[in-house]
Parts: C-alpha cells; sequence; structure tokens
C-alpha cells in the first residue's frame, strides 16, 4: 500500500478499519471502539452512492469488495457557512495596502465600482466552487454585495451559479450592506424583494449608533414580511462600545422571531467583559480572517486577535461555527476555500483540542444544520457518500499536515482533486482599470 489513501471503485464496497469522529456520526456502531480523543473505529457500507451501514471495525464481510483505511480518517464532506465568493480571487488587481479593515473597504469599493461585471463575478466565483469542491465541501453559504447597484448584477449571477452546481454544491446567498443603508428605507427594500426573489437570506454588517435600534427593527420586519431567515457581520472590531449582538438578539427576543439568524465575526466580544442573552441565534467565527486583519499596526506585533468566545458559546449551548470567510481579496489575502485548513487553523489559533470533543462538528454537522440541510454534516445510513477519506489517522497527524492526498467522494464515487489553475484568472487583472489603492493612500 502506498503512501496515499485508495480511491474506492465500484457501486457497492465497505471502507474498512477507518477512524472518524464519533461526534459526527449519527450513532456509535455497537461494540465500536471509541478512542481518549472522540474517534470511532468504524467500517462503513457504501452502496449506490449512499451510505448503507456503520459498523464497528472488522464487521464487513469477507466476500465483498473492500477497501482499507489502515486506520486513516474518514470524514462527512464540508458545510461552509460564512464566504465571500463574490469578492474572492480580487488581490492581483486589489491588494490591501495596509492589512487593515478600513484598507481593504476602500479596496473593495474601488475594485467593485470598476470591474464587478456579471462576467468577472461569474468567472471568480466558479474558480471558488471548483476549489470548494475538490477539497471536499458539498455545502457554501456567500455573502453577496448587495449596495444598490450592484445587487442587480451580482444575485441574478449568484442564482445562475446555484444551478449550475445543483447536485455537487449546494449554494445559499445573503445580501450584504452597511447598516446605515436601513435609512433608506427604498434601498432597503428594494435589495430584500431581490433577496426574496432569488430564494436567498438577509443580511447586512451590524454596527451600534444611535440609530442602531430604528434600523434594525426595520431589517427584521423586512425579513419577516418576506419569510426570509436572516444573517448578520456583527462588531467585526475591537470596539469596547459595540453591542451589536445583544441589540439583535433582543430585537429578535421581542419580536419573536420565528426564522433562523446567524451571526458572524463578534469580534469586540473578545474585549468586553462577557454578557449573554438567550435568543435563538447561531455564532460563525472567521478565525483566519480576523487574525489577519484585528489590532494591526505598522511596527507592532498584535496582541488582541478577535476570535470571537467560541468555548463560552458552546458551553451555553449556543451553536458555534467555523467558517473559511474570505479568499485572495483585500480582507485576507490567502485561502483556498479548504475547510481543512480551516479546521486545523482554527484548533490552533482558538486552541480547539485537549479535548477535541465534539469540535469537528463545528466544520460539519453545526453549519448544516444552520442552512437546514438536514442529514449533511454526519455519516448518516440511508444519506449520500459524500465522504473524505484521509491518510491520517489520529488529530496530531491530520493537522499536522496539508492532507493533499486526501479522497474525496460525492455519492460513492472518487472524484478528480485537482486544484484550478490561478492563471485561469489571469485575464481579468492584465489591466488595472482603478488606481491601486496603496498608491491613493501614500503607501
Amino acid at each position: 500500500m502506498d503512501g496515499n489513501a485508495p480511491r474506492p471503485t465500484g457501486s457497492r464496497y465497505w471502507l474498512t478499519d477507518a477512524r472518524t469522529p464519533a461526534c459526527l456520526l449519527e450513532k456509535v456502531p455497537a461494540g465500536a471502539t471509541v478512542e481518549p480523543d472522540g474517534l470511532a473505529r468504524v467500517d462503513i457500507a457504501i452502496a449506490d452512492g449512499c451510505v448503507q451501514a456503520v459498523e464497528k471495525a472488522g464487521a464487513a464481510p469477507s466476500d465483498t469488495a473492500t477497501f482499507d483505511q489502515d486506520g486513516g480518517q474518514v470524514w462527512p464532506a464540508y458545510v461552509d457557512v460564512h464566504t465571500h465568493l463574490d469578492k474572492g480571487h480580487i488581490w492581483p488587481r486589489a491588494e490591501n495596502p495596509d492589512g487593515s479593515f478600513m484598507g481593504a473597504r476602500l479596496a473593495v469599493v474601488d475594485d467593485r465600482s470598476a470591474n464587478w461585471t456579471p462576467e468577472d463575478v461569474r468567472r471568480r466565483m466558479d474558480f471558488s466552487l471548483r476549489l470548494a469542491w475538490a477539497h471536499g465541501t458539498r455545502a457554501v453559504r456567500t455573502h453577496i454585495d448587495s449596495l444598490p447597484p450592484q445587487h442587480g448584477k451580482s444575485w441574478p449571477v449568484f442564482a445562475a451559479m446555484r444551478d449550475a452546481w445543483a447536485g455537487r454544491i449546494e449554494l445559499q446567498g445573503v445580501s450584504l450592506f452597511p447598516m446605515p443603508l436601513f435609512g433608506e428605507r427604498d434601498a432597503a427594500r428594494a435589495v430584500a424583494d431581490t433577496v426574496a426573489d432569488h430564494g436567498g437570506i438577509f443580511g447586512a454588517s451590524a454596527y451600534i449608533d444611535e440609530d442602531a435600534p430604528a434600523r434594525m427593527e426595520l431589517a427584521f420586519a423586512l425579513a419577516e414580511e418576506r419569510g426570509l431567515d436572516l444573517d448578520f457581520h456583527v462588531d467585526e472590531g475591537l470596539d469596547l462600545e459595540a453591542r451589536s449582538l445583544r441589540l439583535i438578539a433582543e430585537t429578535a427576543r421581542r419580536r419573536g422571531f420565528k426564522g433562523r439568524i446567524n451571526c458572524g465575526h463578534c469580534c469586540s466580544l473578545t474585549v468586553q467583559d462577557e454578557d449573554f442573552i438567550e435568543a435563538p441565534i447561531s455564532i460563525v467565527s472567521l478565525p483566519m480572517c480576523n487574525i489577519y486583519l484585528q489590532d494591526r499596526t505598522p511596527g507592532r506585533t498584535p496582541r488582541r486577535r478577535g476570535v470571537t468566545l467560541l468555548h463560552e458559546f458552546r458551553a451555553r449551548g449556543i451553536p458555534v461555527s467555523v467558517a473559511s470567510d474570505n479568499t485572495r481579496d483585500p480582507f485576507y489575502g490567502y485561502g483556498d476555500l479548504d475547510m481543512h485548513e480551516v479546521f486545523t487553523q482554527a484548533t490552533r489559533i482558538a486552541q480547539l483540542d485537549r479535548p477535541y470533543g465534539d469540535w469537528p462538528q463545528a466544520v460539519a454537522a453545526t453549519p448544516a444544520h444552520v442552512m437546514g440541510l438536514a442529514g449533511a454534516g454526519r455519516i448518516v445510513a440511508g444519506a449520500p457518500a459524500d465522504l473524505v477519506l484521509y491518510r491520517g489517522r489520529f488529530y496530531s497527524e491530520l493537522l499536522s499536515r496539508p492532507q493533499h492526498d486526501r479522497v474525496v467522494l460525492r455519492a460513492g464515487r472518487a472524484i478528480d482533486t485537482t486544484l484550478p489553475d490561478y492563471r485561469e484568472l489571469d485575464d481579468l487583472f492584465e489591466e488595472r482599470t482603478h488606481e491601486p489603492e496603496a498608491a491613493r493612500l501614500g503607501a
């Protein structure tokens, strides 16, 4: 057996001697060994594209096709609940001049106004989805810059991409624009109507000022009128006075909001006293992007890193996910929509280990629940055999290497995991159509 995970073939077979996080199984089979780090030793039967059964290791019949995992881990396909596919890969023409949050915002504003045609957005979104597919992701939620008139360009592209990728990656879209837009009621309604027309989720970037309560009421009212869920960017900074998350929770509880609410970032909580309120909200942390942007001062090592209170939220029963966020754009100059990398970095940054417990759910079962995807994010008998096979046996092996030799199964069949070449997008950057932000800021 060579150093690569075996690539299963055929329509009926068993994956034998596998380790899988017990928290990602529908149930641990009777007699299965669960190791101290929470890894269960199992055999998995695949038949006609679905998981037929999960049994204890050694249970596979001797007269059937088997693919020995040699103790390597098997995970369900990932669910990435917070991305920005419309911004992805613009770095070659829109670098962040100083690595700051404001530098990112200005660079994106310039690039969006000059370059975000429907075809430009489509090309970059498709490239990003091919990355996610090759890495083993089965569902993606993307925020879509929706400040008019961009909403009229990007949402039809999103809808077309959702149709084109149906059956491979389930795609959800969320509107994104600054909360002050809610002061312009007609513009806010136009965006809400566009979201509803395209089967999306209503969202915005929330922060506190004297008009925030009235704007938040309008956001909830627009969502309620159209039967939309909500997904907010919340307090993405280190402001001691930023209390948008509390405002969202209080508004949801007072109105008895019936839809789902997801809140991302929540960085300001890291510099505030712990202050929790009961409300039907889930949280998503974006550790790689937040580490990149927060507390950045030239010539000074960052102290406050902005990764929200993951352990405290989980201890209170609040659903917590981690996700990719931005990819090769001014908000985060790196990334590849690889949820294995996201979990690896989140584990290191936020100490999601010793014990690992149920933290693997944060990139699979929990975001699947947030997105309303029944059966996704777990290895479930009867569900599609969308799995990721690793040679890494223990977490110390799995999280120490990029695992580029992983095998991705979709409906039980190994897919081509060749990553698209960045050079495919070179023609989008051959001529800069605006002055580089670095020059404009004097960098």
